[in-house]
């Protein structure tokens, strides 16, 4: 039984019940296509090359690039981050948890422009930081801090 596996595989199926030994005819063509075989394997994969002129297509070296320029022109411009006054900066991150529930450390550092460990303190105080979870590694606020001001005058009003 013959059965076809894709386009170009054969697969045969059976049971052996003669076995028989076969050899190729050696004609010359047969010789041919091995010696062609031969020389084909025995070629290097990988071949060197003499160039008559330096290849000019590719890019020249560059002393700094201009990303990294940039980046610390940045960083220089910005400076140490000063610690600023700690209700500033409470009022920063409150304005900020206003918009969204959960942040990242790093959104944070670039909101308040305030040193991480400094912010961090800052933190502990009136945020829970998410270890595990969907909204892990980011910090949100406190419970009794989480009812914000539009809240709370409504809830004033009704009193």
């Amino acid at each position: 039984l013959m059965s076809f596996l894709s386009e170009d595989k054969i697969a045969l199926e059976g049971v052996v019940v003669q076995r028989a030994e076969c050899r190729p005819a050696a004609s010359d063509n047969y010789m041919k296509l091995k010696r062609l075989q031969i020389e084909e394997l025995s070629k290097p994969l990988r071949l060197s090359q003499q160039l008559e002129k330096a290849v000019t297509t590719n890019y020249k070296p560059v002393a700094n690039h201009y990303n990294n320029l940039e980046y610390e022109r940045k960083k220089k411009e910005e400076g140490k981050r000063a610690r600023a006054d700690k209700q500033q900066v409470l009022d920063m991150l409150f304005s900020a948890f206003e918009k969204h529930q959960y942040y990242n450390i790093k959104d944070l550092v670039d909101i308040t422009k305030q040193p991480v460990s400094y912010l961090k303190e800052i933190l502990r105080d009136i945020g829970i930081y998410n270890i595990k979870g969907t909204h892990k590694n980011t910090w949100e606020l406190k419970p009794e801090y989480r009812h914000y001001q539009g809240e709370e005058e409504a809830k004033e009003a009704d009193d």
